[in-house]
């Protein structure tokens, strides 16, 4: 596994870390139940932390290689690094006597550090995006926001060396055709997954007594990175459109806002977070809204259950993984029409779908739901069904038949040992 940019272990909200951690942590693990060795290989951010961790659990390594400033660092800059973290990686598998027979690569840096390590093991890639640059350009509010030139064009060049390409939804995969001229023969479509054994509804009263909530509050949750793509303005316009129909809803209701912390991360994300925390004050919500920074998924669980609702407000999303969580937990979701959500939400089942950027249609939704406890209950009912699809089992029997048809027929053993696991 290649996730250059991103460790799998790191804590999940700030401005480089969500789904895509999750995916390759929980997959790697997945595998490495399976008897499947699994390295993954990342960039080292800290010289203190040991370069080689066991956490991901059984047959599962995360290997920390130096590749530019051992700390944060921006993403686009990496890219003048890959030759060195290439580099060590050859050297770490030569050291260790290793030869890997699959390379599936995250994210256009990763696909990119690929391509030599390709060479010198006669492996196939695989890669996945989990976002695309041409995507979030088309819904970029401002220059600042755009991706660069240079990763519009990375991932041309990954599209076309990769030996298989993986989209999480048919969406995802249309849009490598249409926007990068993909071959679309060498698209598979494979979702992500969620893990069922952490993500499972806990009673709500007991929930709320964990995180120290009391418990006649109604809670509504959003949890994601602190980016203007996130909508997260979009939320609180919602919030403040509800805030004068009910006046009691003062004492009653709860916006909580997990991801990011104040001083932490890069400099874009604090600037995000600045200017929700002025526009909260402009809308005067400072006491219906919070912003509770990034927690570990242990904790999430607890926030998904005590909710009354998730509320996913993007204008891109690929695939929108915390939509699964929540719905693994039985919380329905009220998210925008957009890339993956809607695939995996599903309008008047497991929650909402609104229009990206409509205050006035989310805030009428977010009323629905407050309002009716029935149903309330019976889309919490269905999303639990929905979810359960997609359980991290499920999702990796459909990449080992990826890995498996990508393998060399030179490869026999390994075929086999796959077509066992």
């Amino acid at each position: 596994m290649l996730s250059v940019h991103t460790c799998p272990l790191a804590m999940l909200g700030g401005k480089e870390t969500g789904g895509m951690n999750v995916y390759v942590r929980d997959l790697s693990r997945e595998l490495g139940r399976r008897g499947i060795v699994v390295d993954c290989f990342t960039r080292s951010q800290n010289p203190n932390l040991p370069s080689i961790s066991t956490k991901l659990g059984p047959n599962g390594r995360v290997i920390h290689l130096p590749a530019g400033p051992e700390a944060l660092y921006d993403k686009n800059l990496i890219a003048d690094h890959l030759p060195e973290f290439t580099q060590g990686v050859l050297d770490f598998a030569r050291r260790e006597g290793l030869h890997y027979d699959v390379i599936h690569s995250h994210y256009w840096l990763s696909g990119l550090a690929a391509r030599n390590l390709a060479r010198a093991w006669n492996a196939p890639i695989l890669h996945m995006f989990h976002t695309l640059g041409q995507m979030k350009n088309s819904v970029a509010a401002s220059p600042q926001e755009w991706e660069t030139e240079r990763r519009i064009r990375g991932e041309e060049e990954v599209m076309a060396i990769a030996d298989r390409l993986v989209a999480a939804t048919p969406l995802e995969r249309a849009q490598m055709v249409w926007l990068y001229g993909a071959d679309p023969a060498k698209i598979d479509v494979v979702p992500c997954g969620v893990n069922l054994d952490l993500f499972a509804p806990i009673p709500q009263d007991e929930a709320k007594q964990v995180l120290g909530l009391p418990p006649e509050r109604c809670i509504i949750l959003f949890v994601g990175r602190i980016e203007p793509l996130k909508g997260i303005d979009t939320l609180l316009r919602a919030i403040a459109l509800l805030a004068p129909e009910m006046p009691c809803w003062r004492d009653e209701l709860s916006v909580v806002i997990i991801g990011g912390a104040p001083g932490a991360g890069i400099d874009q994300a604090n600037a995000e977070l600045a200017r929700l925390e002025r526009l909260r004050a402009e809308l005067g919500i400072e006491d219906l809204v919070t912003f509770q920074g990034a927690q570990d998924q242990d904790t999430l669980v607890y926030y998904y259950s005590a909710a009354e609702m998730t509320v996913m407000p993007s204008h891109y999303e690929s695939f929108g993984m915390v939509a699964l969580e929540s719905m693994a937990c039985g919380t329905p979701v009220v998210a925008s029409r957009v890339g993956g959500l809607a695939f995996n939400v599903q309008d008047g089942r497991t929650g909402f779908l609104i229009p990206s950027g409509d205050a006035e249609m989310l805030a009428s939704r977010l009323r629905l739901l407050l309002k009716d406890r029935e149903l309330r209950e019976k889309l919490s009912r269905q999303s639990r069904e929905w979810a359960g699809r997609y359980g991290w089992p499920v999702i990796a029997d459909q990449m080992l038949e990826l890995y498996e048809q990508a393998l060399p027929l030179a490869r026999p053993a390994m075929r086999a040992h796959l077509g066992r696991a």
